[in-house]
């Protein structure tokens, strides 16, 4: 979610930096779980993407979710740009990716139930619209002059700035949907083990969740272009991070690393200031040329660190970023992975010692395989399928160790896992389902995959 953070002060010390951070410890019994996917609207009588402003657009959305469903706007230059209620918010990414990002809760049932209930809302705003929305990884046939820009001044910062650095950033900000869950950690160390793991085992969650074949009308080579995307972008702010596994790895080094990233912009009084590939460092002491001798807030820092875009992510508490958006039960299914790995110290601890003593050429590879072949990807005689069906295992242990019941009399969230379960058997993912139907019964017409990962 990018919008503006809130609530910092100035920054008088540099131990502020690392104690924000570690502002986000909370005790075991206070861990919660935050969701978020995207997903693309587009309008059914064209299959064109749904653009901003008009009669079916995405702030009539808004506009319709907020007066029949209770939510807040929120607003940017005068602009609808999203909604709140109850701790979850509706933000846009920048090709009018309509995202949910979810409250805090203690459960993967409260987390499903949530997105269930969201898409609802969403269906009986879309649905007299003749609009619809999917959940896929890349978008399949627009192109990128077919992408509508959202009136986010973020956006316009960026846009061209991506177009300078990597090959293909502005794929990234308008023409991908991700799904992923945010996740607290108690200490320091805890911290560290989790994110290791995090992003140790990201390729898996890349592979499992591979649903992005297609781009500008035709199979694109990969399982998931949406990951080959983030292999090709801004190498300064993406990326496995190996500096992490290394010893004495922890709050200070985080900093260091986003310190060293270049700055987009600052936020002041409503709009955005370009401060683009300038340095927070120099911001700490007074000289930054954006703002001259102003010095920064932890507003600033808390911004500047969503501009940091690796595989997982630490801010006051860790993302997994590695998977494609897909359909609904991969929006239930993700957060259950990644819950089951890391919130059962038993599961974590053997997540730890499944991916002991790989190398950062091990994990890279493991990445790349990920997204050209999704499960049938293999590195260094490493199988992806075979290492998924260990990790698969190990999280639903963990959940199952949780034995946290459903309203309905489940007795644990394991079976939010049987759709990877599934995938891990047959070792195919969504994108091999898509390719297969398109080389089959829809005999080349993509157009037919609006329908097929419609919500």
């Amino acid at each position: 979610m990018s919008i503006p953070q809130q609530g910092g002060g100035p920054i008088e010390r540099r131990d502020q930096l690392a104690a924000y951070i570690a502002s986000g410890e909370k005790p075991r019994e206070a861990w919660r779980i935050g969701t978020e996917h995207e997903k693309f609207g587009f309008l059914w009588d064209t299959l064109e993407p749904l653009p901003y402003d008009g009669e079916r657009s995405i702030r009539a959305m808004l506009e319709g979710m907020r007066d029949r469903f209770g939510w807040a706007e929120v607003r940017e230059g005068g602009k609808l740009i999203g909604l709140s209620r109850e701790g979850a918010n509706v933000s846009l990414e920048p090709g009018g990716q309509f995202e949910l990002s979810g409250a805090p809760v203690e459960t993967i049932h409260e987390t499903c139930a949530e997105t269930v209930q969201h898409l609802a809302e969403v269906a009986e705003i879309a649905e007299p619209m003749n609009a619809g929305f999917m959940g896929i990884g890349a978008a399949p046939i627009w192109r990128q002059d077919q992408m509508p820009m959202m009136p986010k001044g973020r956006y316009a910062l960026m846009t061209p700035y991506m177009q300078k650095v990597g090959t293909l950033g502005t794929q990234m900000m308008y023409r991908t949907s991700t799904v992923q869950v945010n996740l607290d950690f108690a200490s320091e160390a805890d911290m560290v083990q989790k994110l290791r793991v995090a992003l140790a085992l990201q390729p898996f969650a890349t592979a499992l969740f591979a649903n992005s074949p297609f781009l500008d009308g035709r199979p694109n080579g990969m399982k998931s272009w949406r990951s080959h995307i983030w292999q090709n972008l801004d190498a300064a702010r993406t990326g496995m991070l190996p500096f992490v596994f290394e010893d004495g790895f922890g709050y200070e080094a985080w900093v260091e690393y986003v310190l060293d990233v270049p700055m987009y912009f600052v936020y002041r009084d409503g709009r955005y200031i370009d401060a683009l590939g300038m340095s927070f460092r120099d911001f700490m002491e007074g000289r930054l040329p954006a703002l001259p001798g102003e010095l920064p807030t932890l507003s600033d820092w808390a911004d500047h660190m969503t501009t940091v875009f690796p595989e997982a992510r630490v801010k006051k508490y860790i993302e997994m970023r590695g998977a494609d958006c897909g359909p609904l039960s991969h929006l239930c299914a993700l957060p259950a992975l990644w819950v089951g790995l890391c919130y059962d110290q038993a599961a974590l601890d053997g997540a730890t010692e499944l991916t002991r003593g790989w190398t950062h050429e091990t994990r890279e590879g493991l990445r790349r395989a990920a997204a050209r072949d999704g499960l049938a990807g293999e590195h260094d005689g490493l199988r992806l399928n075979d290492l998924a069906r260990e990790v698969l295992a190990l999280a639903e242990a963990g959940l199952a160790a949780r034995a946290r019941p459903s309203a309905e009399g489940a007795p644990d969230e394991v079976a939010h896992l049987a759709v990877l379960r599934d995938r891990v058997e047959r070792g195919i993912t969504g994108a091999d389902d898509l390719l297969a139907a398109y080389h089959g019964e829809w005999q080349g017409d993509l157009t037919r995959i609006y329908a097929a990962t419609a919500y």
